[in-house]
């Protein structure tokens, strides 16, 4: 139902403004106006930002002859919908989690794995060493789209309604949302809750109804997206670092000129820059509204009896092998 009005408002809107796939073929070669399109969910404004600076890094680089333009908010579906229309070319763009692409590209579910990274520093030393993250952005280049870049959407950590979590036991019996992702129901099932997957829009409804115990998200959930207004522990066990994606459509983009391609590519790039430095400067904000508005209480958690009862989910992917190599690759990027 969702896919279908998707495509439906893409008529009423009037989104053919680059046409048809070949016509905007058509537009490149004669070096006209080209407007790309730019769909996405719901997201934290340092990343509204950063999507919104890509569009004009874009019409920057490319003297006005392409521009982009927004349709945020949902608008034509969440992410994995979002992902199907960016892959059919309904649209051009869409930034997803790296997890709504496990079910597109299996090599996307590493991230999901828990305690993947060190730290902070581990992560971004993976995200920007080419020979890891090209082969992931085009391995989905068989279903008609690629990755471009990543923007960084921080450590996931559990938020509950009832009470902090300190350890694995509190979440016994706990109804605990995740992502649509196997890594990420393994790794609450390991750690003793009930995983309850789904798209991130019915969280809240979810959490005030108490048909889930608890989430797992970064901060901004708690200010931005009201959540700290039924589920006021969050606990910082740190679990995962899962990276947010820039897709394109293959097919759009080949047909550019390779000088709009590569400001494209440059933007990309450079809106990733803009996007880490926006992100981190607005997280204390966000910690500072959630407390003050919602009173959120936020906890500290020793996190070794976490990695201890994940350790079976690390077993099985450096023991895997389609997973053996980069496994490898991502943990040498943390010594």
């Amino acid at each position: 139902m969702k896919k279908t009005l998707a495509f439906a408002l893409l008529g009423i809107i009037g989104l053919s403004g680059c046409g048809s796939q070949s016509s905007v073929g058509t537009v490149a070669e004669a070096e006209e106006q080209i407007t790309l399109r730019f769909a996405y969910a719901s997201n934290s404004q340092p990343v509204i930002d950063a999507m919104n600076k890509f569009g004009e890094l874009v019409e920057e680089k490319t003297d006005g002859s392409v521009t982009v333009k927004y349709f945020p908010d949902g608008q034509l579906g969440g992410e994995r919908e979002l992902i199907e229309l960016t892959q059919s070319g309904a649209i051009d763009f869409t930034k997803v989690s790296a997890s709504a692409l496990e079910s597109f590209s299996k090599v996307y579910s590493i991230f999901s794995v828990p305690y993947l990274f060190n730290d902070e520093q581990h992560f971004f030393n993976v995200m920007e060493n080419e020979e890891i993250m090209q082969s992931i952005y085009e391995s989905t280049s068989d279903l008609g789209f690629s990755g471009l870049t990543y923007y960084d959407s921080g450590q996931r950590s559990f938020y509950m309604v009832d009470g902090p979590i300190h350890t694995p036991d509190d979440l016994r019996g706990k109804k605990i949302r995740v992502m649509q992702s196997e890594t990420a129901i393994r790794m609450v099932e390991l750690l003793g809750g009930s995983p309850v997957p789904m798209g991130s829009d019915e969280v809240y409804t979810s959490l005030q109804s108490n048909l889930i115990n608890g989430s797992e998200n970064n901060e901004f959930v708690l200010y931005t997206a009201g959540h700290g207004g039924v589920a006021k522990y969050y606990s910082y066990d740190e679990h995962t670092r899962v990276p947010d994606i820039i897709i394109m459509n293959d097919a759009i983009k080949e047909r550019l000129t390779a000088e709009q391609q590569q400001a494209i590519d440059e933007a990309a790039k450079e809106s990733t820059v803009f996007e880490i430095e926006a992100f981190a400067q607005a997280i204390e904000e966000e910690k500072r509204l959630a407390t003050e508005e919602y009173g959120v209480q936020f906890n500290e958690v020793d996190n070794a009896p976490f990695r201890e009862a994940v350790a079976p989910l690390h077993d099985e992917f450096k023991n895997n092998p389609d997973f053996q190599a980069l496994y490898q690759m991502i943990q040498e990027e943390g010594v």
